[in-house]
């Protein structure tokens, strides 16, 4: 697990294709120590699990479902890259839980600056939306943030210069594409309450107007 706080930003050193997978080589220091093989690292968002280490470097496979999934795929040398280690269970908790498994990838709809902050609106398909709430969680390309509004096409972020200095977020413009992971109690909550009617869970958005007609008040 992840909080979406990120140490580090990295860079794609070099890539090996393969038929619908890769291989990723990524540059960092940071996030390296006390790292070894088998150890995860969330990049830009996807949990990784390292398969080989050098000095200032680690390695990483990336599958066929991930690539599918994510925008890992569009990387290519020089691309810079959010790096976390994994969670320690003694150290404090700053973001929100992030598994590092991607639901899908948004498009950067607009940019726009409010004094020292930044406004990223990014546009998802319905079946993320569905999961995003206002003043809930969503990390986007691995940066745990709070959605500050939500409508039928797309959210809507603040990123204050802190979070805009140390990760990629601000260095992406309009139609650029982001890794999404909604917050994953959202899915957990929907899976109980529907009791297994998958079909009647794609129509409906979890609302006030269900809850109160499945018991809650």
């Amino acid at each position: 697990m992840f909080t979406g706080i990120i140490e580090e930003v990295g860079y794609v050193e070099r890539v090996t294709k393969g038929a619908k997978s890769s291989k990723l080589r990524i540059r960092a220091d940071s996030v390296l120590q006390d790292v070894k093989t088998g150890d995860s690292i969330c990049t830009s968002g996807v949990c990784l699990t390292v398969t080989g280490l050098g000095a200032g470097w680690f390695e990483a496979d990336v599958m066929a479902e991930t690539m599918r999934r994510s925008k890992l795929g569009s990387l290519k040398t020089g691309s810079r890259v959010n790096l976390e280690r994994a969670m320690k269970l003694d150290g404090r908790f700053g973001g929100h839980l992030v598994g590092g498994h991607i639901d899908g990838t948004g498009v950067i709809r607009s940019v726009m600056r409010e004094d020292n902050a930044v406004w990223i609106t990014v546009s998802a398909a319905g079946s993320l939306l569905r999961y995003i709430v206002e003043k809930g969680s969503i990390a986007v390309d691995g940066v745990s943030l709070t959605v500050a509004s939500v409508d039928e096409e797309g959210f809507r972020v603040s990123v204050i210069p802190h979070t805009g200095k140390e990760t990629t977020l601000l260095e992406q413009g309009v139609g650029c594409e982001v890794n999404l992971e909604c917050d994953v109690i959202c899915k957990y909550v929907e899976m109980l309450l529907y009791r297994g009617t998958e079909q009647s869970a794609k129509e409906e958005r979890l609302s006030e107007d269900f809850l109160r007609r499945n018991g809650f008040k």
